[in-house]
């Protein structure tokens, strides 16, 4: 097949939602795809589309996120105009991205994963150990909820939700003593002012497919399969077929608790997973090595593990 380009006449159009990083990560996969094909800025047309998700959390701004919706929410819109032809390809966090695509799309072209670490953000404290007995700690995500109360159940967490800026206010406020962001978000908007320190992931093992952009597109496109097929990066597909497939097994949502990160040293894949209860009141964990090859295997093997441990209504969110 020749490759037709796309040229300033006839742009490649690329959605993607209208935040901040969500914008710094379709201009990064714009840059690439340039460098790639030696194209200029204008055969490219960054397209941003307003979701459902983005304007019920404008509307809900204290509702926690599991109450307002499912993944799909901050996909669907987007995914209906790449369908529909106005858009090429999608650009998305993969953290945020269910493990099923609808009919005729694909999610199978990713970016070098960023750092996978979370960022401990205060401007009083350096880390989670310095929280005082009771501290309020402020985030809106159900993980990081379950993992703080497992090992601190002391703490007081509260809903924490807006752009860094707004977090930073509240923080300023007083509203909370600490909240958290993922590290590569921080980094790809250049945010190094910003007071953050980084969390081992053995002290809060991260989300899965966190740091990671992903790149949606239509099964049947074939210029877009082979223009993404250039920026794409197999190592970081390798690791993220270990931890969504454990995802999928586990049938995750925004409403469970799961972290799992995957990472490949001299061609062995390490797999670590944790699924727990919402109010922390409990943590499983399995850690699984194997090779490249067995990714999606050691997935299915972690989630029948981990569901093993877990039994019934382990993960009952409305519980808490």
């Amino acid at each position: 097949m020749t490759l037709t380009l796309p040229t300033p006449a006839s742009p490649l159009k690329i959605g993607t939602r209208g935040s901040p990083l969500a914008l710094a990560q379709a201009h990064e996969t714009r840059q690439r795809l340039r460098d790639a094909f030696d194209l200029p800025e204008q055969a490219f047309e960054i397209v941003v589309i307003k979701t459902t998700g983005d304007n019920r959390a404008m509307i809900d701004a204290d509702r926690p996120l599991k109450e307002i919706g499912n993944k799909g929410l901050f996909t669907k819109e987007i995914e209906e105009a790449m369908l529909a032809g106005d858009i090429d390809i999608a650009v998305h966090s993969t953290k945020d991205m269910p493990v099923d695509q609808p009919q005729g799309l694909v999610l199978d072209t990713f970016l070098p994963r960023e750092d996978v670490r979370d960022a401990f953000i205060s401007p009083r404290l350096n880390s989670i150990h310095d929280l005082p007995e009771g501290a309020v700690v402020g985030t809106s995500s159900l993980r990081r909820r379950a993992q703080l109360l497992h090992r601190r159940p002391d703490l007081n967490v509260v809903e924490f939700r807006g752009n860094v800026q707004t977090r930073l206010k509240k923080l300023a406020d007083g509203v909370a003593e600490c909240t958290f962001l993922a590290m590569a978000g921080l980094r790809r908007l250049n945010m190094q002012g910003v007071p953050a320190t980084a969390i081992s992931p053995d002290d809060m093992l991260p989300a899965i497919a966190q740091g990671t952009i992903g790149i949606e597109r239509r099964a049947d496109d074939q210029r877009a399969a082979a223009m993404l097929e250039a920026i794409h990066h197999s190592e970081t597909a390798h690791r993220l077929t270990a931890e969504r497939t454990l995802l999928a097994a586990l049938d995750g949502s925004c409403e469970t608790p799961i972290a799992g990160l995957a990472e490949i040293t001299e061609g062995q894949l390490r797999l670590r997973g944790e699924v727990l209860r919402p109010d922390g009141s409990e943590s499983i964990s399995e850690t699984l090595t194997g090779t490249i090859e067995d990714a999606v295997e050691m997935g299915r093997d972690m989630a029948t593990r981990l569901l093993g441990q877990a039994g019934p209504g382990f993960f009952d969110w409305r519980k808490i």
